[in-house]
């Protein structure tokens, strides 16, 4: 009760932000970044456009990778009619496709650029079964997996830069409060909803992925840590905001639901404010492998602060994410029941 008060008056936590708080204003302290390079996905609308543009503000030099170049050529051209020194690089990528995500990378490499900061924002909710190219279903693969992937590729790079430069890297994951709503065996299911839609529940599976998402960070975290690489992994609940994650079902019904519970919404600049503050305040330096709402440290659910659960999704994932030809989910699947 005393969590949903602070929430509405958007009192300040620890941090000295709140609910309230947008993304110019829990950076306005924030170090000069016109030396940061940074890859924000699914920013041509909503939450990452937002994040994109603040960090832009702030003087970061973004790389903007998307499945429509037209969306992303136009999420540049807002960004640099406000801000004409930023420099964007638009480049192609479906995270729903494992060749996309490595083909990304391999053309990123090709620009010999430093990598300092990567926010993994991009998410789909998909109301109808789909699976992916890879066999996977659809929102796990573009939430979660597609992500993995990408981390993993993009790690070398993001360790070799904070060597170089002395400044820290930091990853942030986008995930969601709903992570909560999943409860149950996360590799069996995303097994059950791959290979037959009999089982498919849009909500749990859209939970699936932003537990995975929680996972991620936990099991990330333990191994930069390992390394002793100078890199951090957080990750963030952005607040309850209607964005183009709806636009499935946009119509009278979702309309309504958005303006019953409108007094319960963040504003887009509100939203992107969590991302935002963990990826460029000072005061995270040492901070890595948590749980961030409204601009302060949160507990996740139980499930995503399970270090073994952790470990078994990373292990899943690196066959998932495997060149093997002749590799078979079903063998997969069936092994971690």
């Amino acid at each position: 009760m005393l969590e949903t008060v602070k929430y509405f008056i958007g009192a300040v936590g620890a941090s000295g932000y709140g609910s309230k708080s947008t993304a110019e204003e829990v950076t306005e302290t924030c170090p000069d970044l016109r030396s940061v390079t940074a890859i924000i996905t699914g920013a041509t609308s909503g939450i990452g456009a937002e994040t994109a543009r603040v960090l832009a503000k702030r003087g970061a030099r973004l790389i903007l990778p998307a499945r429509s170049l037209k969306a992303a050529e136009e999420a540049k051209a807002r960004i640099v009619s406000e801000n004409p020194d930023s420099e964007i690089v638009v480049m192609s990528l479906d995270l729903s496709s494992l060749a996309s995500v490595r083909r990304f990378v391999s053309e990123f490499e090709t620009l010999r650029l430093p990598l300092n900061l990567l926010i993994n924002n991009a998410g789909k909710f998909a109301h109808e079964h789909a699976v992916s190219e890879d066999g996977i279903e659809m929102t796990f693969a573009t939430n979660y997996l597609g992500h993995f992937l990408l981390t993993k590729l993009l790690l070398k790079n993001m360790i070799e830069t904070a060597k170089v430069t002395g400044v820290q890297g930091r990853i942030v994951n986008v995930s969601s409060s709903i992570h909560c709503w999943f409860s149950g065996d996360m590799i069996r299911y995303l097994g059950e909803i791959s290979r037959s839609k009999r089982h498919y529940d849009a909500t749990r599976a859209y939970a699936l992925s932003k537990l995975a998402n929680v996972l991620h960070t936990k099991e990330l975290a333990r191994r930069l840590k390992e390394m002793e690489a100078n890199v951090t992994v957080n990750c963030v609940h952005p607040g309850i905001v209607r964005t183009r994650l709806t636009r499935e079902r946009e119509g009278f019904v979702t309309d309504l639901v958005f303006f019953l519970t409108s007094k319960f919404l963040k504003t887009i600049p509100q939203a992107a404010a969590t991302t935002c503050y963990v990826a460029t305040n000072p005061r995270l330096k040492k901070v890595t492998g948590k749980y961030f709402a409204d601009c302060n440290e949160a507990s996740p659910v139980k499930l995503g602060s399970n270090f073994s659960e952790a470990a078994r999704l990373w292990s899943a994932s690196e066959i998932m994410v495997s060149e093997d030809p002749k590799a078979s989910f079903d063998p997969l699947f069936n092994a971690f029941d």
